[in-house]
């Protein structure tokens, strides 16, 4: 049966979810408030200079080339990438400097050069994750925790054999500390918390599940940079049908009798017979379905970390920085407690620096780089962001100077600034956060709201602020899951 379905939001689940359910033969239109696609996977140019505006990293790319061959299109034609010989460029406080080489006999060659780390405990680590990753990433990431069904699959049993070495009851941070001799190498597993906008030291130990992605299926850069993700999406949501909408945002999801009517945009209704939302969860329910009862509970569990991103351009070429890079704070704890118990930023935090004309030349001039300056910060309760911005921008500058003893405020061209009130904005995600609820304890998984509505037939949820999670695989992974439902 043939359905004509409203998708809210063109993020990269929106388009995903749009790309499926086209080439399942319903008609689907997207309703887009910006004037341009992608949402946080968008674009920002200041003059010579162009920066990916949100996520850096790119892992799983066979989602995305799933999606161009589902709609019988070779995704070499139109999508290409490239894997990284080295995945990150680590810079400690006391000067130690670690390449994280993609092969694991060059990356466990390096950790033992530089640090008192032991290579049989590196490559435990390792093996542990694929570990986790073999018996957690289909239960977790693939399939349906809100269907009964999941919990006696064959994953699942395959998993329940091994409950005990899942980490399910120790924190990131307890599992690393133990397995590691030396505190750095514990430090640069323990970074991999922030990947869904959490704290080491109290997301479940499960979430080790997340090297695995980066350090042993890869991490890689796609031709063009990550915007070029949602160029090659929305051309291919076009080819097979996709109608877009752009600058009308959706003012309220239309629902008679428990069943979806149509929505609301510019002030007339259109009706569907199925919606799709890929707004953030919270806003879903508060601004779209005001007087539908919402999931109180759910809705309110505590939210990830937000971003402040400075795009700069720096009229200076640095060797010794690569594509991705990490400048670590001297207090990684004192860090997290500042982001989630304080909602302040650290005097000394870590540093993300992205700098993708390491790969894309013409992303900067020929002399000059263009850096994705990124610390994480918390979410948005009404802090005096100025302030924090002013603050942490001297903090970062001095961070970065030290570390390439070179000053890097004469070199800076060019700036724009993103925090977590332009998330908010731009985005619609609640409080600014950049992954919807954190993961920070035991149950987070199972506290994500379902990609199918119970309360309304016909709603449909994808995105970063649902099941399975922030990040582009999760968010490509929750558009699969919406349009298994259709079927």
């Amino acid at each position: 049966m043939s359905y004509k379905v409203g998708i809210i939001g063109s993020g990269v689940a929106g388009m995903a979810s749009a790309i499926r359910l086209a080439t399942a033969g319903h008609q689907v239109e997207v309703f887009e408030a910006n004037a341009y696609p992608g949402g946080k996977l968008s674009e920002i140019r200041l003059g010579s200079y162009r920066f990916d505006a949100g996520p850096s990293l790119l892992t799983l790319p066979a989602l995305i080339d799933e999606l161009f061959e589902l709609a019988g299109e070779d995704p070499a034609r139109y999508f290409t990438y490239q894997k990284l010989e080295v995945n990150c460029e680590y810079f400690y406080p006391d000067g130690v400097k670690i390449s994280a080489h993609a092969d694991h006999e060059k990356l466990i060659e390096e950790i033992i050069r530089n640090t008192a780390e032991r290579p049989e405990n590196v490559r435990k680590a390792l093996a542990k994750s694929r570990l986790l990753y073999d018996h957690l990433s289909e239960l977790f990431m693939f399939s349906s925790l809100q269907d009964p069904k999941t919990f006696i699959s064959r994953p699942a049993f395959k998993a329940y054999k091994k409950l005990h070495q899942l980490g399910f009851f120790q924190s990131m941070n307890s599992a690393n500390a133990s397995t590691f001799d030396d505190p750095r190498i514990t430090q640069m597993f323990n970074r991999y918390a922030t990947y869904n906008g959490s704290s080491p030291y109290k997301t479940p130990a499960t979430m080790n599940i997340i090297p695995h992605l980066e350090m042993s299926l890869g991490a890689y850069f796609p031709s063009g940079g990550m915007h070029n993700i949602t160029l090659a999406l929305y051309k291919l949501a076009k080819r097979v049908g996709v109608t877009f909408h752009f600058e009308q945002p959706v003012e309220q999801i239309i629902i008679e009798k428990n069943r979806v009517k149509g929505l609301m945009t510019g002030g007339l209704q259109l009706n569907f017979d199925r919606l799709v939302s890929n707004m953030d969860i919270v806003n879903s329910y508060r601004k779209l379905m005001p007087d539908l009862k919402a999931p109180k509970f759910l809705l309110n569990q505590p939210k990830s970390s937000s971003a402040l991103i400075f795009y700069w351009g720096v009229g200076k070429k640095f060797p010794q920085l690569g594509l991705h890079n990490i400048l670590f704070s001297g207090d990684y704890k004192g860090e997290f407690e500042h982001i989630f118990q304080q909602g302040s930023i650290s005097q000394d935090p870590t540093v993300y620096i992205n700098i993708t004309s390491k790969y894309q030349p013409s992303d900067a001039p020929e002399y000059g780089e263009n850096w994705f300056t990124m610390i994480n910060v918390p979410n948005n309760q009404g802090q005096n962001w100025d302030h924090l911005i002013a603050e942490a921008r001297k903090n970062i500058l001095y961070k970065i100077s030290s570390t390439l003893g070179e000053d890097l405020a004469p070199l800076i061209e060019g700036e724009e600034i993103q925090d977590p009130r332009t998330i908010e904005s731009k985005t619609s995600s609640a409080l600014g956060a950049l992954y919807g609820n954190s993961s920070n304890n035991l149950f987070a998984a199972f506290l994500r709201h379902a990609n199918k509505s119970r309360r309304v037939q016909g709603l449909y949820f994808c995105g970063g602020s649902v099941h399975p999670g922030g990040g582009i695989p999760m968010s490509l992974s929750s558009a699969k899951l919406v349009a298994k439902y259709f079927h």
